[in-house]
């Protein structure tokens, strides 16, 4: 059984995704270990997304995240992290398929509703940043 972490993004709690979101991850037969809103800090978002310190777009992600709550989820399953990331769909809602969650509700590169752990490092690292 693997385990992920995934986020929903201030833009997918302010447009009351969540139980959408969540949704779309238990009828897929996945188990939710854990979830949480949180308000988080500076630090926190910089050291989630760490890997992208220095690109041009990292001031405007970390202040994209810190604009309201997110909802943290740990979730479990087989093969959960591969899954998750295709139910997420692409990152540019431009080419995500209809069907995944960014193709059927997110409208920009940015604002674009959730983030999914993308490897089992990621994932255990993500999962130690926001559930300690």
């Amino acid at each position: 059984m693997e385990r992920t972490y995934v986020m929903i993004k201030p833009d997918g709690v302010e447009r009351k995704l969540v139980g959408d979101i969540i949704g779309r991850i238990e009828k897929k037969g996945y188990n939710i270990l854990d979830i949480k809103m949180i308000n988080p800090t500076k630090e926190i978002v910089e050291e989630h997304y760490e890997e992208h310190k220095g690109k041009p777009f990292f001031g405007e992600l970390v202040d994209f995240i810190l604009d309201g709550p997110v909802v943290g989820i740990l979730a479990e399953g087989e093969n959960i992290i591969e899954v998750v990331r295709l139910m997420v769909g692409n990152k540019d809602p431009k080419v995500a398929l209809p069907g995944t969650i960014r193709g059927d509700f997110a409208n920009t590169t940015t604002m674009n509703l959730v983030h999914a752990s993308d490897s089992v490092e990621s994932a255990n690292r993500e999962i130690k940043i926001w559930f300690n």
